[in-house]
């Protein structure tokens, strides 16, 4: 009998899961709006069904040892998801305990940033390290923290949410009710948010004027800077401009020795990666500098995520 966790990352978009073993290879994954689940039971009911569904499609039965889960708000501490802004659930939902009644394994959540640090470290370019960062931009901005190899949690299991800093003194109005936040400035939405405003300056320049507005993502937008469209490349300069200075106020908290940027965003290489590296240098205490490295995930690709769920559950329940 094959012995496998269920790896899950929830997101304001979709969900994923995934059956892996503590070896890190994904055996089975599928994904699914999270938006079509009407209440978290709803939607813990239908991960179950995906999983047996994915595990009768496997050549040998399959023993599951834990479940690991990732989501927005995700406290380790509780297993709940508390008041995430990018779910359609408000409140406190006892997420963890709703899939252990369901999959009859233990569960374990965490917040989806530092499921991603989890998996960084067990299969990625983290191995070995003892002091990290790890940035994932998606529909927000969420962050993992490691400080002498142990996740940064805090007293209340929320530590390290570098999306909800300001960012941008009485700036944007972030989701989650607060301005200026780093999340509506440097996430999906935020590229989009951005690319509207240089529109309304320089509209006639731009090959994003043509496109509806219910079309223009970030993918669109990636797209037109790859032609070397004026405003596209634009919005990628300015997110990075206001990442960097963002991360260089984290190396000043905890000096890491590398910070890996995750998800959809992470994609656009030099598009993000050089102004963010540029903000970066220029923003950083002289005693900080030449000690970080900015680098891309090792996990940035369709089974990242999973896997960094997975990483969570073995690292709890799967010692052997």
């Amino acid at each position: 009998m094959k012995q496998l966790v269920l790896g899950i990352d929830i997101g304001g978009t979709n969900t994923a899961v995934g059956l892996v073993d503590c070896h890190g290879e994904v055996l089975a994954q599928a994904a699914f709006s999270t938006k079509q689940f009407g209440s978290p039971e709803m939607l813990v009911k239908g991960i179950a069904e995906s999983y047996h569904n994915l595990a009768s499609g496997l050549l040998e039965p399959v023993e599951l040892k834990a479940v690991g889960i990732g989501a927005p708000n995700g406290n380790y501490y509780t297993g709940e998801i508390a008041h995430a802004p990018n779910l359609r659930w408000k409140g406190r939902i006892r997420l963890a305990s709703m899939m252990e009644e369901a999959m009859g394994a233990p569960a374990v959540m965490t917040n989806d940033a530092n499921a991603a640090a989890l998996g960084e470290m067990i299969y990625g370019h983290a191995k070995g390290l003892e002091h990290f960062i790890v940035i994932t931009i998606g529909t927000g901005l969420g962050s993992g923290i490691v400080v002498d190899g142990e996740m940064v949690y805090g007293k209340t299991g929320f530590a390290g949410e570098m999306g909800h800093t300001t960012a941008v003194r009485w700036g944007r109005r972030c989701s989650c009710g607060k301005d200026g936040c780093l999340e509506a400035y440097v996430s999906a939405r935020g590229l989009r948010t951005t690319a509207l405003e240089l529109l309304e300056e320089f509209r006639y320049r731009s090959l994003l004027a043509e496109t509806p507005p219910e079309r223009l993502n970030a993918k669109a937008i990636f797209d037109a800077a790859m032609r070397n469209d004026e405003v596209a490349i634009r919005a990628f300069e300015f997110t990075g401009e206001v990442l960097g200075a963002s991360l260089a106020d984290a190396v000043a908290y905890t000096s890491p020795e590398a910070i890996f940027l995750f998800g959809g965003l992470a994609k656009s290489g030099d598009l993000l990666f050089g102004p963010t590296q540029r903000s970066l240098d220029h923003n950083l205490l002289d005693i900080f500098a030449g000690t970080v490295k900015l680098m891309p995930s090792a996990l940035n690709d369709q089974n990242g995520a999973i896997l960094g769920a997975a990483a969570l559950a073995c690292k709890t329940y799967w010692k052997d």
